[in-house]
């Protein structure tokens, strides 16, 4: 790409390791080529609906907030070649199913400066990498998190996210925005869809990834940023870099900028 000059638009994630994404990152912009990566959460209706009321202040302060992932995917999954490995996936739960909920969770929350996390391999899948994933996160302000994330809970479920603020709560689940103020108000925004939780990693709807797809063109014909840079799509592998190491070493992790 820095020889031919051409605008990139990748496949989350960015690349199987941090360093490797942050290499490309690096090379994009010191080539002057733009860089988008396919996270597509982050254009749902409700997504936006959501950053809008935290970027005007309506929530107030963030106080605390959870991540369920839970989703089932069966053996015959993990039999594919490649599937749930360091070498072709860079790991697995977090960096192939759970990563686009956090994502969008540090989109609309900042980055963690800290994070606790243990992962597995359950009994329900012969894998390289892990299928099941605790972890607990604390924010620069205070605010206290945590992430539920698995391939290992049958059927499997609406991914949901719920932050707690100051004056009010919101939650995003499978597509929708329900949010609740202290002034009375009550927001509602998106529509409840199938999300590819089930063994049917197929079924979900594809207007979110035409989005990301026509912002890149948007963004390429008239020299803008992209809605999801590269750099961006980093904090989220950062964040699972410091969670499998937290794992690793048994010991709680700072987060470091990327």
């Amino acid at each position: 790409m820095r020889r031919a000059g051409k605008h990139v638009l990748v496949e989350k994630p960015l690349d199987v390791s941090l360093a490797k994404a942050q290499q490309i990152v690096a090379i994009c912009e010191q080539s002057g080529v733009k860089l988008a990566v396919m996270l597509q959460h982050r254009m749902r209706d409700a997504s936006l609906a959501l950053a809008r009321l935290i970027n005007d202040g309506a929530l107030g302060e963030l106080l605390s907030v959870s991540a369920c992932i839970r989703w089932w995917r069966p053996q015959t999954y993990y039999d594919e070649p490649g599937r749930g490995t360091m070498a072709r996936d860079g790991g697995g739960v977090l960096m192939t199913q759970a990563i686009h909920a956090l994502d969008l969770l540090l989109c609309l929350t900042g980055m963690p400066d800290k994070v606790v996390a243990m992962v597995s391999t359950s009994a329900a899948h012969r894998m390289e990498c892990e299928d099941t994933v605790a972890a607990v996160l604390r924010y620069p302000n205070g605010a206290i998190g945590t992430i539920d994330a698995t391939t290992a809970a049958y059927p499997g479920f609406p991914e949901r996210i719920a932050l707690n603020f100051s004056l009010g709560s919101a939650t995003l689940e499978a597509g929708e925005l329900r949010a609740e103020l202290m002034d009375g108000r009550k927001i509602q925004a998106g529509l409840k869809q199938a999300t590819g939780s089930g063994a049917n990693l197929m079924v979900f709807d594809h207007a979110f990834h035409r989005a990301v797809l026509q912002d890149f063109v948007t963004a390429v014909r008239s020299d803008a940023e992209p809605a999801v840079t590269g750099r961006s799509a980093l904090q989220v592998q950062g964040l699972i870099a410091a969670m499998m190491e937290s794992s690793h070493r048994g010991a709680a992790v700072s987060i470091a900028p990327c």
